[in-house]
């Protein structure tokens, strides 16, 4: 077996592929995995009423995974305020400091960028 990474109109594939004897063709069509999905752009999303000025920032770009806080709820330093998906793996964003979560800027689902902002606190 032989694997390729192949880009396609700027998404990167893994692909394998199989031999059967010296010089035959493939038995079946290759394996074709998608690497990683490029990231859609952020929604602009208002911040809500009040919204803080402690910014809860994504550390990677992925996919909002889980809401761990809700709007109002205390949380410490260190508490979940969102989790990601990035790579197949779960990562939380927790808060920088104590606070009250002011608002929740993203949605299940959502594609976030490094840096991007998840909740403010206040």
């Amino acid at each position: 077996m032989k694997n390729y990474t192949i880009t396609v109109n700027g998404t990167a594939y893994d692909v394998t592929v199989e031999e059967n004897g010296a010089g035959a063709a493939p038995a079946a069509a290759p394996k074709v995995a998608p690497k990683a999905a490029p990231a859609a752009a952020p929604k602009a999303a208002a911040p809500a009423t009040g919204a803080g000025s402690i910014r809860v920032e994504a550390g990677a770009a992925g996919k909002v995974f889980k809401i761990d806080a809700q709007v109002g709820q205390s949380v410490k330093k260190g508490d979940p305020v969102v989790t990601i998906e990035a790579m197949k793996m779960e990562i939380p964003v927790v808060a920088p400091s104590d606070g009250v979560v002011a608002s929740i800027d993203v949605a299940v689902g959502d594609a976030c960028e490094a840096g991007g902002l998840l909740a403010t606190l206040k």
